[in-house]
């Protein structure tokens, strides 16, 4: 043998092993595909046939390999001409052809698959037949329709959604999230979800690293956050949050790729809950304390038992002030600054149930409503608004403040019943311009608070027990006659008093002064 001759055997069998090798790495991908692939040379002889092939159909490679066409073993008869006509068309057309097709498994089913098809060129240009990757119409749909749910969520869904990594961090987010937390799409990709919340943010990393850990809860769960704001302190929100853990449908394990986060704001239905919750834990409040009253031989006695049912879940102390009579003065020695009497017809500028004035002359809620602060001239008569009718200026505001002695009073340093004190004719020692002389001059309540930049001493010189910030002074009324004031009061673990808090302790004031109203008249 020559050297030319060995060079070229040399050659042709490096040709053959790279044939080989190139034949081997085809048929590992043709076997590793997701879809089922069938190809066919340009006279319809099935060439490559792979294993997702083999089960869809139930032909194994050895068995489809080297068949004409598809005419009686893998489609009928009747369907086989479409299916050739279609793989011409394939042939001869440039790209892919999508096409569904009723096929034969092994055992004589008929399957529904939707097939893309498209030509095999060889290098010099010239058709040498067609491939077909196919797979079951129905697994098919299920991807277009994930797919297609997967776009809607982070298009149009009236669902706050956001994909969480693992890092906890925010990998996608759609419109309706980004609008609910306040910045745009791809400002909040990657932030840690403290930069984004003031409040609640350890709830939520809580429920998100036990999704990743354990799985999906069984229901949904309310979380109350506060979105983070460098001008102003937002309100809370309450948004009901589902959590789903996403794991990689490519790997052999479970690898989980994050949690999806939807929630939605339901803090208006939430708080109208809570309204509605109060609302009826109130008026069981006021049915119990009518029946327990009921009960009581001595109306003093009733009074108390409306104070004490009013005061759950309402406020920490109460307190009930009569107003004092003064004693009789020597005669014709009358004084413009004498006290109020209880049983006087007191009137103040603007009706009994609109608004009344402070000196100001700026309107405060009043009788049926609820004062916000200690205004000016709450000691003395305030002046009429300039608007006011004849009738109205005739009305005469009386000078000086009232004596009001403390009639009843809850425990300040325990729970438990509240004490009716015995009449010692002491006036309480209120300064003038306290919440309860407002209360009373205008017949109506007074709420004030402390605030967060008042004194330590800010109870003790409205002479209220230690560590009350929050208190309401409602005005006691029965048979047109102002009887006192009763206060309530609240420590710093609960909020301020409220519009529907007012109401609340009117009525209970109310049922409280016509107790006493009682008992002074059985007295006589």
């Amino acid at each position: 043998m020559t050297a030319s001759s060995a060079s070229s055997a040399s050659s042709a069998a490096r040709c053959s092993a790279d044939e080989t090798d190139d034949s081997g790495l085809l048929a590992a991908l043709l076997d590793g595909m997701d879809a089922a692939l069938v190809a066919f040379a340009a006279d319809g002889t099935v060439t490559h046939w792979n294993h997702e092939a083999e089960r869809i159909l139930g032909w194994t490679t050895t068995e489809a390999v080297g068949r004409t066409g598809l005419a009686g073993w893998a489609a009928r008869k009747q369907d086989a001409d479409a299916i050739d006509a279609a793989l011409a068309a394939a042939m001869r057309s440039p790209g892919r052809q999508v096409h569904e097709f009723a096929l034969l498994t092994k055992d004589g089913h008929r399957v529904l698959v939707r097939t893309q098809s498209s030509a095999v060129r060889a290098p010099g240009g010239r058709v040498a037949g067609v491939y077909c990757a196919f797979s079951e119409v129905h697994t098919q749909m299920d991807l277009e329709r994930s797919i297609a749910l997967s776009e809607a969520l982070f298009e149009d869904a009236s669902w706050g959604v956001v994909l969480i990594d693992a890092d906890l961090r925010p990998a996608v987010v759609n419109a309706h999230a980004a609008r609910a937390l306040g910045v745009g799409r791809t400002a909040l990709l990657g932030r840690p979800l403290g930069e984004l919340l003031a409040q609640g943010v350890e709830e939520l990393e809580c429920a998100l690293q036990h999704v990743l850990a354990e799985g999906a809860p069984q229901a949904v769960a309310d979380l109350w956050v506060t979105l983070r704001s460098e001008e102003a302190e937002l309100p809370r929100r309450c948004w009901r949050s589902g959590f789903v853990r996403l794991s990689s449908p490519l790997a052999e394990e479970p690898v989980p790729l994050g949690v999806a986060w939807l929630f939605q704001d339901v803090t208006d239905a939430k708080r109208a809950e809570t309204e509605g919750s109060l609302l009826r834990f109130r008026a069981h409040q006021l049915h119990r304390a009518g029946r327990a009253a009921a009960e009581c031989p001595d109306p003093a006695e009733a009074a108390a038992v409306h104070l004490d049912f009013a005061l759950a879940g309402f406020a920490d102390h109460g307190l009930v002030d009569l107003a004092v009579t003064p004693a009789p003065r020597p005669y014709g020695a009358l004084a413009e600054g004498d006290a109020y009497d209880a049983y006087d017809e007191v009137e103040v500028h603007g009706d009994v149930h609109g608004d009344a004035y402070d000196a100001g002359g700026e309107a405060s809620e009043a009788s049926g409503t609820s004062g916000v602060s200690e205004g000016a001239g709450a000691a003395g008569g305030a002046a009429p608004p300039s608007g006011a009718t004849g009738a109205d200026r005739g009305r005469r505001a009386r000078r000086g403040t009232p004596r009001l002695m403390r009639t009843l009073a809850s425990p300040a340093g325990s729970p438990g019943p509240s004490e009716t004190l015995s009449a010692s004719g002491i006036p309480t020692p209120y300064v003038p311009g306290h919440p309860a002389f407002q209360a009373y001059e205008r017949r109506g309540s007074v709420r004030t608070s402390a605030g967060p930049a008042s004194p330590a001493g800010w109870a003790a010189a409205r002479n209220w027990p230690d560590g009350t910030v929050h208190g309401l002074c409602v005005v006691l009324r029965s048979r047109g006659r102002t009887l006192g004031v009763a206060t309530f009061l609240r420590a710093p673990a609960r909020r301020p008093f409220d519009r529907a808090d007012a109401d609340y302790a009117e009525e209970v004031a109310a049922r409280i002064a016509t107790a006493l109203d009682l008992a002074g008249a059985a007295s006589l």
